[in-house]
């Protein structure tokens, strides 16, 4: 099983469909930019494989952001999920 995640441990979180939403990309434009399968794309959208360094330093470079903001070893805070009124 290539780059697939084994223990809990292991498991690389990542933002690769909000940001692709976001963006209005699809997951094959992104793929064909990228030089991958669109399946990839899905798989690592779910957390089923785990990218390469070299394909996690270009997903980033794709989006314009550091390879922090598009992938953790820690779940990503939920965004909006509770706002605060002044």
């Amino acid at each position: 099983m290539t780059g697939k995640s084994t223990s809990s441990n292991e498991t690389i979180y990542n933002r690769i469909a909000m940001l692709r939403v976001e963006r209005g990309v699809s997951r094959r434009q992104l793929a064909e930019a990228l030089g991958v399968h669109y399946q990839t794309i899905g798989y690592l959208e779910r957390g089923e494989y785990s990218p390469s360094l070299y394909l996690a330093l270009r997903i980033a470079e794709y989006f314009g952001v550091a390879v922090e903001v598009v992938f953790s070893t820690a779940p990503f805070p939920r965004i909006g999920g509770s706002e605060q009124s002044a």
